[in-house]
């Protein structure tokens, strides 16, 4: 009874530090792990930019950012592909957050500096899956490059076929 008081009191004044599966942030940290894996290595720089990007998103404190990041490294540790996040973030997310989340995780890939051509594969199948056209995608990638001075060099027409 006094627990069940205790979480009803947490609930009520946003202490809480309780985060569950479903809860989509921690789908969105899963997602970030993947991509932030996806060339191999997880780099210091794309934790940084990881962290920072969702502390300011959610605008969480330091305590509920690590318990977030601890959530979704664990959730990610369990997941076997991208869908299980995927189908979250569908159903709790409008299509331009969905969009905003593909800009989110391309400004994680190049917090490092370089893009790999194994990020581009899990950007754009997460991008694919989210329901985000290949346009938004590019955009989004496009931005995310302009941020940090990078020269596109590719040929987008030649990857989207």
């Amino acid at each position: 009874m006094i627990e069940r008081f205790r979480a009803f009191l947490e609930e009520l004044t946003g202490t809480g530090a309780r985060i569950g599966k479903d809860d989509p942030r921690v789908a969105v940290i899963g997602l970030c792990f993947q991509v932030m894996e996806a060339d191999g290595a997880i780099r210091s720089s794309e934790r940084r930019t990881m962290r920072k990007i969702i502390k300011e998103h959610y605008r969480l404190d330091d305590a509920a950012l690590n318990a977030l990041v601890a959530a979704g490294e664990t959730a990610e540790s369990e997941a076997i592909d991208f869908y299980r996040f995927t189908s979250e973030i569908k159903r709790h997310l409008s299509e331009d957050q969905r969009i905003e989340l593909v800009g989110m995780l391309w400004d994680i890939v190049y917090a490092d500096g370089a893009r790999s051509e194994m990020e581009d594969h899990a950007i754009w199948r997460i991008a694919d899956l989210l329901g985000v056209s290949g346009r938004d995608r590019v955009l989004k990638r496009r931005e995310a490059a302009a941020k940090i001075d990078m020269v596109e060099e590719e040929n987008e027409a030649q990857r989207e076929s």
